[in-house]
């Protein structure tokens, strides 16, 4: 077998993961690194993403939640909980409607039954879409989400669509191609 170029790539370049590649594509084709002072990492285990914007946004701040532990990156303020208690820390709660960036690569636990796991990642998905759009900013504010292309995928982006006025879905090409997952991108929120 041989190995992922992208994975060679990413640790050639010291960061934590490949999907640190799908983060910067997206981010590049829809202009989001100007103007980002505050960003909110949901489901930020093992850390790729917020290492990453922590080295191309040096004078962000980033917030990081996840039910996971995670390795401390300097210049990142974790806390180990679930998506649920993000009210209950005064750290993010006192930012509420001021993150310029919200962004998750969450995903649940798989039990290998298709029925049960495409429940749980619309439910995952629905949580971290709520969390964003109370914690992002009204007019400059834009939302980042891994998903996977299911039964249930025209039905968060739907829910997207109520939420965000512009509502885009990516397939970057660091995504594997056999892979279901997809990004969905939403901005300027209702």
């Amino acid at each position: 077998m041989h190995a992922d170029k992208w994975a060679i790539k990413a640790k050639q370049a010291g960061y934590k993961t490949r999907a640190v590649y799908k983060l910067e594509e997206i981010l590049q084709k829809t202009n989001t690194s100007q103007h980002t002072d505050k960003i909110l990492d949901i489901g930020s285990a093992p850390g790729g993403w917020s290492h990453f914007l922590r080295l191309k946004m040096p004078k962000s701040e980033i917030f990081a939640i996840d039910i996971l532990d995670m390795d401390d990156i300097s210049g990142v303020n974790f806390f180990q909980k679930s998506i649920e208690s993000i009210d209950e820390i005064p750290e993010i709660k006192c930012l509420k409607g001021k993150f310029n960036l919200v962004i998750s690569d969450i995903a649940p636990n798989i039990t290998g039954i298709n029925t049960v796991d495409i429940e749980n990642i619309y439910e995952l998905n629905i949580l971290t879409l709520k969390a964003a759009h109370t914690y992002i900013d009204k007019n400059n504010g834009k939302f980042i989400i891994k998903t996977f292309q299911n039964s249930m995928f025209k039905r968060l982006r739907k829910e997207m669509d109520t939420l965000f006025k512009t509502v885009q879905t990516f397939k970057p090409a660091a995504s594997k191609k056999q892979s279901a997952e997809i990004y969905l991108y939403g901005a300027q929120k209702r």
